[in-house]
């Protein structure tokens, strides 16, 4: 089973987005870790990442990055052969 996890915040339309789109491709669960609910989690998702912006993806232990660089590995048709490794 893959394990999809998604820094984000509550009004980030970027996120729900990325949502969608892995909906549509079949993700049925994402654990959401939400940075504004938890500021602590911020600086996890900034020192595991690299990166100030949500959302911030990982497909089992991959970070994949945000809403666009998920949608560019969908559109390079490499996000199901991630999701189904």
């Amino acid at each position: 089973m893959t394990n999809v996890t998604m820094y984000c915040t509550a009004v980030c339309p970027y996120c729900i987005r990325a949502e969608m789109l892995l909906k549509q491709r079949g993700v049925t669960e994402i654990e959401k870790i939400r940075i504004d609910a938890d500021p602590g989690q911020r600086s996890v998702m900034m020192e595991r990442t690299g990166r100030r912006t949500v959302p911030q993806i990982y497909i089992n232990d991959v970070h994949v990055g945000g809403y666009d660089d998920l949608a560019a590995l969908d559109r390079a048709d490499k996000l199901i052969p991630l999701l189904n490794s």
